[in-house]
């Protein structure tokens, strides 16, 4: 998908979000936007190419313009790695897997302790409801019941009072609803609660939610799932399960604060945005998850530095030295042998360095071996090759 679109495409998908997305006009003044995610450009494709289903990842750049905490692995831009199921299948097979799927991304690169929050769009919905609240106000109700993990209940109920002018016995009934979380038995309670339990919607997606723990059990990862009814996913295009995963306290107590760094991956059902670009409205169920790189990133890099263990930047298997000056050629000879025989090799990129210098750069940069020529090995047709560690050499 291009990085650039018409803004019609980005338009009206986002929310109070849409605030971020970077508007832009080319020389022929045409209006376009960058890419805010790759959850809508997947959408259009679908729908411009009539794909019915498919299974897909990507890995891309996106675009915000918002201020951003680089230090926490936050920028304007940034790499986004996506995964989608779209089609029309049983309910909750393909959302089980995206969630087995984040569950096992975060495993396997050993972050420490994570949860993965689950909520869906209709029982967030049904709340809002059943606590008298307009229809006309549910995204921005949305919008601020999502800042519930970085602001205290009190601060987002008077911002709802204040800003998004609920009446405060509203907030207080949503606050009743909203400050829940839990497995399979919260989910039964809600589904005898006498007002939740009368909503369709609602009871709709409660329905599913209890499905969902079901296969999620299955797959035996309930463990590291909550149904969290604060989640809300501040974006417009989500019509059923939502999901956040966010890294827990670390381990070591003292790096704790500079790693915590929240959330590192999100997603959720959008069964209606490739009928917005379908010509005839045609649509297509979708579920989806996107990890945040530069986030993991920034937390892998402040445990290697926390540790103090070195980390290799390169490959590279050996450095092509030379004792004696006027030896380049014979460099310059046996590395591009290496390179055809598929040895990741290098060379300093000086006509005479010092052997002394050459086998430093190894030690720096981790380089195992040096294979070495001067004129005696010139001579003998051999090279001498030194292992860098432990300083033995062999003549081959």
């Amino acid at each position: 998908s291009p990085l650039a679109s018409p803004q019609e495409t980005l338009m009206g998908k986002y929310g109070e979000d849409a605030k971020l997305i970077y508007e832009l006009q080319d020389q022929g003044g045409e209006l376009l936007a960058l890419r805010y995610d790759l959850t809508v450009p997947f959408a259009r494709y679908l729908a411009m190419n009539k794909i019915a289903n498919m299974k897909r990842y990507h890995v891309a750049k996106v675009y915000r313009r918002d201020n951003p905490a680089t230090t926490r692995g936050r920028y304007r831009e940034f790499y986004q790695c996506d995964f989608d199921i779209a089609g029309q299948f049983d309910p909750m097979i393909p959302d089980a897997e995206c969630l087995k799927i984040v569950h096992e991304i975060l495993s396997d690169l050993q972050l420490g302790d994570f949860l993965i929050k689950v909520n869906d769009r209709r029982i967030l919905n049904g709340v809002f409801a059943v606590c008298g609240i307009p229809e006309s106000k549910f995204i921005t109700t949305c919008s601020t019941v999502d800042k519930l993990d970085k602001m205290p209940w009190e601060e987002v109920r008077s911002e709802m009072v204040g800003e998004k002018g609920l009446s405060p016995e509203a907030a207080d009934h949503i606050g009743e609803y909203v400050q829940l979380h839990g497995g399979l038995d919260l989910i039964e309670r809600l589904l005898q609660d006498p007002k939740l339990s009368q909503h369709k919607l609602a009871k709709e997606g409660l329905g599913d939610m209890k499905l969902l723990f079901e296969y999620l059990t299955l797959f035996g990862i309930a463990g590291k799932i909550s149904f969290d009814l604060s989640l809300a996913r501040g974006l417009d295009y989500y019509t059923g399960v939502i999901f956040e995963a966010v890294l827990l306290q670390q381990e070591n107590d003292h790096v704790e604060e500079s790693v915590s760094v929240g959330s590192v991956a999100g997603g959720g059902r959008y069964d209606g945005l490739v009928g917005m670009f379908d010509p005839k409205g045609r649509k297509v169920p979708c579920v989806g998850v996107s990890i945040g790189i530069e986030r993991i990133f920034s937390i892998l890099e402040q445990r290697v530095e926390a540790s103090g263990e070195k980390v290799r930047t390169t490959e590279t298997q050996v450095l092509v030295a030379t004792p004696q000056k006027h030896f380049l050629a014979a460099r310059l000879k046996l590395i591009s042998e290496l390179w055809d025989a598929g040895i990741k090799a290098e060379m300093l990129y000086k006509k005479d360095p010092k052997l002394l210098k050459q086998l430093q750069y190894c030690e720096d940069t981790g380089i195992p071996l040096a294979a070495i020529v001067g004129e005696q090995e010139l001579t003998d047709g051999v090279v001498k090759l030194r292992d860098v560690a432990t300083r033995e050499e062999v003549r081959m």
